[in-house]
């Protein structure tokens, strides 16, 4: 498919590569700022990567004004609202996120309070809402999957209604991305396995929406062959570091593919799957991307079928849709793979999902924005039937 007319844009310097935390003070010795909040979580500080990057800034003129180390599980709009007020506090002049989806996602929202100097984060709500210019934020992913280094978007989850709200600005974009290995050697198989799918989950759904052009096309291919490379390895043993730096580079190419063409309806469902049962993200896209997938075969088979080749397919069918059948089970002896080496979930039950929670999650995922951008229209029957046979 050519479209007649597409836009793309990725602002965001990247360093990526062993050692690549050490090129941190010179580059924001070039944003000119000086003084950090730092957004992470429990478990990246208990992993002593908050030390890892307080050793990158010692003997520059570089200061840690103040560590936010309570970001939930799912950004939520309380935990922006509270960092941006310790910004505030503490005189910093920019952010920095050291972890996951979560930790990134909260440290754009905070960044919308601060640069807008707003009370709340929820009134920007939606698409193309931001007036001014954020400040300086840098990424430090510690696991590989949301790719949220290179993307505009922010979600983040409204306490008082349970629903995630999607922030999409080209403001939104990291100054800077960060990709060390030695800053992702801790993740557990488990977590591992799960921010992989989510990867692969951003991959596949840029490669086939209304949106994909040729350039992010580009970027979700060799997001998809680097992950069938390197996701079991990764599993395996932690402690490889070259394909854990594969897999960072593989969030990051998936991450700035779907940022320019977005997803579909496997985010969706996972979305409202995470709202309403808070299953982390990357667990519930690699249980629904094969079904999702397979709801689009009538208008998507052949995009599909042109993951055979980034798949390692050997020798795959020239019928379109045989061929999109065979990568859609790659993908599920993949998972299941996945699930032999660490438990990761490949069923909605077996997820922790009640069977009375669908109807629900299917209400929810409908009025989803994601939903825009996917081949097939989606009505409440056509998410309630893929959320039954995924589980």
């Amino acid at each position: 498919m050519r479209p007649e007319y597409y836009s793309f844009y990725c602002p965001v310097k990247i360093l990526s590569g062993k050692k690549a935390l050490a090129g941190l003070p010179y580059e924001m010795g070039l944003l000119g700022v000086k003084k950090a909040l730092v957004v992470t979580d429990p478990g990246v500080v208990g992993a002593s990567l908050l030390q890892k990057l307080q050793d990158a800034l010692i003997g520059e003129n570089l200061a840690i004004g103040v560590v936010y180390d309570r970001t939930p599980v799912d950004s939520s709009n309380k935990a922006c609202n509270e960092i941006a007020k310790l910004f505030h506090e503490n005189g910093c002049d920019c952010l920095i996120a050291l972890g996951g989806g979560s930790c990134i996602d909260s440290a754009k929202g905070a960044n919308i309070v601060i640069s807008e100097g707003a009370a709340d984060l929820l009134q920007f709500q939606g698409m193309d809402r931001l007036t001014k210019p954020q400040r300086p934020l840098v990424v430090i992913p510690t696991t590989a999957g949301t790719g949220s280094e290179v993307t505009l978007v922010s979600v983040i989850k409204d306490v008082d209604r349970n629903v995630k709200m999607p922030f999409v600005s080209d403001k939104l974009y990291p100054a800077i991305a960060v990709l060390d290995p030695v800053m992702t050697l801790t993740m557990p198989p488990k977590v591992t396995a799960a921010t992989g799918m989510d990867a692969l989950t951003h991959a596949c759904e840029a490669y086939i929406d209304l949106q994909k052009n040729p350039v992010s096309d580009a970027f979700a291919l060799a997001a998809v062959k680097l992950i069938f490379e390197n996701l079991v390895a990764a599993t395996q043993n932690g402690k490889d570091e070259d394909a854990r730096l594969a897999m960072a580079n593989a969030a990051l190419l998936a991450g700035i593919g779907f940022s320019n063409s977005m997803t579909g309806v496997v985010h969706a469902l996972a979305h409202a799957v995470g709202a309403i049962c808070e299953i982390p993200h990357g667990v519930a896209n690699a249980i629904l991307l094969p079904w999702g997938l397979d709801y689009n075969l009538g208008k998507a088979a052949r995009p599909i079928a042109e993951l055979a080749g980034p798949l390692g397919l050997k020798n795959p069918p020239d019928n379109d849709v045989q061929r999109a059948r065979l990568v859609i089970q790659a993908i599920r002896d993949l998972a299941g793979r996945l699930h032999e080496l660490s438990g990761m979930a490949i069923t909605l039950s077996e997820a922790g999902v009640a069977e009375s929670q669908l109807e629900r999650i299917a209400r929810v995922a409908i009025d989803d924005g994601a939903c825009i951008y996917n081949p097939e229209e989606i009505a409440f029957e056509d998410a309630w039937d893929i959320l039954k046979k995924a589980y």
